[in-house]
């Protein structure tokens, strides 16, 4: 990325926050800058969605996101701004990108947590301490967000996990595989 594309790019207008292993707050840091070299470990969240038959929402990310563009996903990932919880911060980006408001769940919780530092192709990386949060929709109702979101697909949770092999070509993002691979709460 040249400096001109990473001065105007949206993320170097916003601030994520920097943690400890053990995910303390250390400030926070620009958040391209967290993203890019050799990183900066930072705060971040990802939910997953079910439905009550125990499908799973994986939503496609947008081709112009400017890492792990096009590959699959939990529901939502992104990072808490300063002064907000995970639950809070989940619960914007629910309803930002897919339409999805406290009133189509209410068992939104955080299940887990766990370190990662992946890089992507020769755009960037993700170092971040990551909370994983659930939730079963009881409306199903969706309104995806186009500059978010290219596709959503519900899937059988158990198949999934159960074999992976199956889904391979969706390129799952890696944050999203790891909570997966973690997940003891199903």
């Amino acid at each position: 990325m040249t400096s001109d594309a990473a001065e105007t790019h949206r993320n170097a207008e916003q601030d994520v926050i920097a943690v400890d292993a053990d995910d303390n707050p250390q400030g926070t840091v620009n958040r391209l800058d967290a993203h890019t070299g050799d990183g900066i470990r930072h705060r971040a969240f990802t939910a997953l969605l079910f439905d009550e038959d125990d499908r799973i929402l994986l939503a496609q990310r947008a081709a112009d996101k400017r890492l792990w563009d096009t590959h699959w996903d939990g529901t939502v990932a992104s990072h808490p701004v300063e002064g907000q919880t995970q639950v809070e911060a989940t619960e914007e980006r629910l309803e930002e990108e897919l339409g999805v408001t406290p009133d189509q769940y209410g068992d939104l919780r955080v299940t887990d947590r766990f370190e990662y530092k992946r890089y992507y192709e020769n755009a960037g990386l993700e170092w971040e301490v990551c909370a994983v949060l659930q939730a079963t929709l009881t409306d199903t109702s969706l309104a995806p967000n186009p500059e978010e979101v290219d596709g959503l697909m519900w899937v059988p949770y158990d198949r999934l996990d159960e074999h992976p092999e199956y889904y391979r070509q969706l390129r799952l993002c890696p944050w999203f595989e790891i909570a997966m691979r973690r997940d003891e709460e199903r």
